[in-house]
């Protein structure tokens, strides 16, 4: 029995998505440590921890405790709602808890997205949509599940947050189906109280908008286009890219590590690096669009979504076409949280692929399995 299971599960292996994904994470160490040495063990750290993180997820049984979903989300819910009251602050955001007695803090805003991708699978896998898509009172319980975090993170400030999230569950929402009314209501809505909305911005938000709309960008973003630049067609050596190894161009192992890559690499390796995150994109979106798991469809067109939001975004950012928001590349920048955040996302589209035929793990009903026959 245990053969033919192993045998399922290997042949089920989403093996295209672990092929694009390994190329990133080199890289990414090899740069980070040619950035600043210092972080290089860090993220060594957090690769490994990534590691454990997939296996552990990998192997546990997603499905057969299902029930466990809406309870991790609220758990999450509730860390937001504490963060509020007992969160700690820095530059002028509340967004950490700390955790007593070993010195450590929680980011409650990261910790939320592998429940919230989870939740909006759950619901919908329960009340699948019918063929005109939801209608209202349908959508707007689906929505409750998707404004409440981000009410809660956009409060703390954490904005850029807080809207991957609307756009990611709003998105998913879009695909699997929502009657049109429903979407042309809303446009109208939003373009008449977009001047309320604005004025609702912090002043740091709005400086960010009117640093992108100015006719000169921000220093952080001219740093990055002349980083850019000068890697011309096929980049530099490490002593030639002197506008990050000089440390003209901030944040060049998180957020601008984008305008290092090209700096270094050139158009041929910024090239390579947007038609890998496409690759992902498009596999990932192919995976929900073949499929009629709702578990399967809803997870692969959330890590799609992400990918698209966070890379996007932060291209965009560095060449100036966007306004500088704190939005890594996914699997590439310096982070740990981020990093660890997308392999448990990760780990569980590739659980609910690789075991979604094997009965006995998917079930606590004690049933024979017709295929282990």
């Amino acid at each position: 029995m245990f053969k033919k299971i192993d045998r399922r599960i290997i042949a089920h292996f989403d093996y295209i998505l672990i092929a694009l994904i390994v190329p990133l994470v080199l890289v990414s160490g090899m740069l980070i440590g040619e950035i600043v040495p210092a972080l290089a063990k860090k993220h060594t750290v957090y690769v490994l921890i990534g590691i454990i993180v997939f296996i552990f997820f990998f192997l546990f049984p997603i499905r057969r405790f299902s029930w466990l979903i809406p309870i991790i989300y609220w758990f999450n819910i509730g860390l937001l709602i504490a963060v509020e009251f007992v969160g700690m602050s820095r530059l002028g955001a509340k967004r950490w808890l700390e955790l007593p007695f070993i010195n450590f803090t929680l980011q409650p805003s990261e910790l939320i997205k592998p429940a919230f991708i989870l939740m909006l699978a759950y619901l919908i896998n329960k009340n699948p949509p019918p063929i005109d898509g939801y209608r209202l009172k349908d959508f707007l319980r689906l929505s409750f599940f998707i404004l409440l975090p981000f009410i809660l993170i956009a409060k703390e400030p954490d904005l850029g947050t807080a809207m991957v999230l609307m756009l990611l569950g709003f998105g998913v929402l879009f695909v699997i189906g929502v009657y049109w009314k429903i979407w042309a209501s809303i446009a109208v809505a939003l373009l008449l109280s977009a001047p309320l909305l604005y004025g609702q911005l912090h002043d740091y938000q709005k400086k960010r908008i009117h640093d992108f709309l100015s006719e000169k960008p921000s220093y952080h973003v001219q740093q990055s286009i002349i980083a850019i630049g000068s890697g011309g067609f096929t980049g530099n050596s490490v002593e030639g890219s002197t506008q990050t190894q000089m440390k003209f161009l901030p944040i060049s192992s998180s957020d601008f590590i984008f305008a290092y890559v090209v700096e270094r690499f050139g158009f041929v390796g910024g090239f390579l690096l947007v038609a890998t995150y496409a690759s992902i994109i498009l596999h990932m979106f192919s995976t929900s669009l073949f499929s009629t798991d709702y578990y399967i469809k809803v997870v692969s067109l959330s890590i799609s979504f992400l990918f698209f939001i966070y890379v996007s975004v932060n291209i965009a950012m560095t060449i100036g076409l966007a306004p500088v928001v704190g939005v890594p590349l996914p699997m590439f920048s310096y982070g740990g949280s981020s990093f660890v955040n997308f392999m448990i996302i990760l780990a569980v589209l590739q659980n609910l692929v690789a075991f979604r035929f094997t009965f006995y793990y998917n079930s606590d009903r004690r049933l024979i399995d017709p295929l282990e026959k």
